[in-house]
């Protein structure tokens, strides 16, 4: 029978227990370093109010720290047939320090413990989104500073368009991954906010120093009121998701380009051998493996957001379906943060064939320079658009280096301003 937290102890058999507890033993084992950091400070914050007294509270908190270190060195295991980390870390202080281990849990719920506990793991992994998005987008700035003015084709409906540049395709990407750790770090401060304290969703009739724990555990505010708190479960990983989202949506676009680009019938662009692989059967080939499987991720964080969004339409209170909103949470979180933290070198790996861009770039792609060019003459727009539509053989002379030297216009390809992307980088 498993161990639980909760008296009159039921009849269940393994099954049924298996059931409830469904995926908590292995994901709490990543979530067990934030949910003894919210234990000692739950701890300490009793001692405030004098709910506990100091020895017990300096015993508790040296035990709590012990188990700090196995649980961030991966040694500190939940046993079969434990039902949860809480669970877990309640027996263990038990183990170590006899009843006192049970004074613990006073002025607490598991509902707020897990709270705490994955609203302290969420804002630990946005950070490290963001820190990775803005790793992504120093590496597409240097790419896009070195080859700010190398000619290659500008495409919109994937047909040719106009003259374009390596510094300005790889620059939209420095440009996005600043924006995709900027969301990060939006989503950070609307989820800073400590459950600590809420309890069961009701409070407690203890005067908790709830202010005190929420600054030990550095967020940056308290999350008020303890119903909402209970209803924010899955709202705020659903946000969560929605920022690793914006990232894996970059990843996508920027895995698309160099699939297609390295393709035989475009040539542009090649990958190490190191982030490809060979086929089974075909010895001649060499798949952009890392790439493909980027693209994956959009999908599969869509995936995890849409399971929360079904899962969440509940009324007010606790309800146990939200424990089924930490499986995709913690899945879709570590696919975004393993994928974007490959990005740097799968682009610093990246092969610019110059030549086969510029040979790319043809006559009809200068249309629109002329017909600009005409209108700055006071043709009017429109007629110069039609003007030069009928004269498109005549631009088979053009120059791109001269097409790319006129985008004047501020981000164009001859005014890239990669100085202000890098100081929103630099962060």
């Amino acid at each position: 029978m498993s161990a639980v937290l909760w008296a009159n102890k039921p009849a269940l058999n393994d099954a049924v227990m298996e059931f409830l507890a469904g995926e908590d033993a292995r994901l709490d084992a990543v979530l067990l370093p934030y949910d003894l950091l919210g234990t000692r400070a739950h701890v300490r914050a009793l001692a405030l109010r004098e709910l506990l007294p100091a020895d017990d509270t300096q015993a508790l908190t040296k035990a709590i720290d012990a188990l700090l270190e196995q649980a961030r060195a991966g040694r500190l295991a939940i046993p079969t047939g434990t039902e949860d980390g809480h669970t877990a870390i309640e027996l263990a202080l038990t183990e170590r320090l006899g009843e006192l281990g049970k004074r613990v849990h006073l002025g607490r719920s598991r509902n707020d413990q897990v709270l705490t506990a994955l609203r302290l793991y969420m804002l630990d992994m946005l950070r490290k989104l963001a820190v990775r998005s803005r790793s992504a987008g120093r590496t597409a700035l240097e790419l896009a500073s070195r080859f700010e003015l190398t000619p290659m084709p500008g495409y919109t409906h994937m047909q040719r368009a106009v003259p374009s540049t390596i510094g300005l395709w790889m620059a939209s990407f420095a440009e996005a991954f600043a924006d995709d750790a900027d969301c990060c770090d939006l989503t950070i401060n609307w989820l800073n906010s400590c459950p600590l304290g809420t309890a069961a969703g009701y409070g407690v009739n203890l005067p908790l120093a709830r202010d005190e724990a929420a600054r030990e555990l550095r967020f940056g505010r308290v999350q008020i009121n303890p119903m909402y708190a209970q209803a924010s479960r899955g709202k705020f990983e659903l946000q969560a998701l929605t920022a690793a989202w914006q990232i894996a949506q970059t990843m996508r676009r920027l895995a698309w380009d160099i699939v297609l680009f390295s393709t035989a019938e475009f040539g542009f662009v090649a990958c190490d051998s190191a982030l490809t692989t060979g086929s089974s059967i075909m010895p001649n080939k060499r798949n952009p493996d890392v790439a493909e499987l980027l693209r994956t991720c959009a999908p599969a964080l869509a995936g995890a957001m849409n399971e929360i969004q079904q899962i969440i339409a509940l009324p007010s209170g606790y309800h146990r379906d939200l424990q089924a909103t930490k499986p995709p949470l913690m899945r879709g979180l570590q696919t975004a943060t393993a994928a974007i933290g490959l990005v740097p070198q799968l682009l610093a790996s990246l092969h610019f064939d110059e030549g086969r861009m510029l040979a790319a770039i043809d006559g009809p792609m200068f249309a629109t320079d002329r017909a600009v060019e005409l209108a700055c003459q006071g043709v009017p727009f429109r007629d110069a658009h039609h003007a030069v539509h009928a004269q498109l053989d005549q631009l088979e002379n053009a120059d791109p280096v001269q097409s790319i030297a006129a985008r004047t216009s501020p981000g164009a390809c001859a005014d890239l301003r990669l100085d202000e992307l890098r100081e929103r980088l630099s962060k």
